[in-house]
């Protein structure tokens, strides 16, 4: 009866591995057996040291397929909060948005500072371009309108900066991208941390 019962229990868990890793999607294939190597150790101790039948351990972790979308997530934002590329940490904020309002809230603060400051980089880029279409207007003492205008604002509004707006644009955009990109980071950052520290306290 006991020779049924482990056998009947490895049966079990092994197929749930196997579908854990079928549903990992994309990673490297070390990534997948890690956490295929750490799932599998985390179920045996738990059934030795509690004494719970496999079965309810295994309901416990939840399906497979939830379990490997958590990694998957995990991973995906981990690997977000180190990069620099816009596409990647938008990535990531995109997937924390699906998490709460919080992950909404860094999404779009992410589209807004990357419009922002990629709409001023390239207004700076343009000015040489489109020179009586690009720049910054002012009327009375009062600002009319900046950027790359369609059509051309003519008198009585008249163009202030020159060919200064080209420096001025450039280092505003590139701050507004930087400032992005270390809000995006540090909130992938701090929500793996407060992850970490619920799956912990589980």
């Amino acid at each position: 009866m006991m020779t049924e019962t482990v056998h009947t229990d490895t049966v079990q868990i092994d197929t749930y591995l196997a579908s854990l890793r079928t549903h990992l999607g994309p990673m490297t294939l070390s990534e997948r057996d890690e956490i295929v190597r750490e799932i599998s150790a985390h179920i045996r101790d738990s059934a030795e040291e509690s004494g719970v039948d496999v079965e309810t351990i295994l309901a416990r972790l939840g399906s497979a397929e939830e379990l490997a979308s958590q990694y998957s997530d995990g991973l995906l934002i981990r690997q977000a909060s180190r990069s620099i590329s816009p596409l990647k940490l938008m990535r990531g904020a995109l997937r924390l948005a699906t998490k709460g309002v919080s992950g909404v809230i860094v999404f779009f603060v992410g589209v807004i500072g990357y419009a922002i400051g990629g709409g001023m980089a390239l207004s700076g880029m343009l000015k040489p371009i489109l020179p009586h279409n690009t720049g910054m207007w002012v009327q009375n003492g009062h600002l009319v309108a900046y950027g790359t205008q369609f059509p051309a604002i003519g008198p009585p509004a008249h163009e202030v900066l020159g060919m200064w707006y080209i420096p001025l644009m450039l280092t505003a955009g590139s701050l507004t991208l930087l400032a992005t990109t270390f809000v995006i980071r540090t909130s992938l950052r701090v929500s793996q941390r407060w992850q970490a520290r619920l799956s912990r306290g589980a």
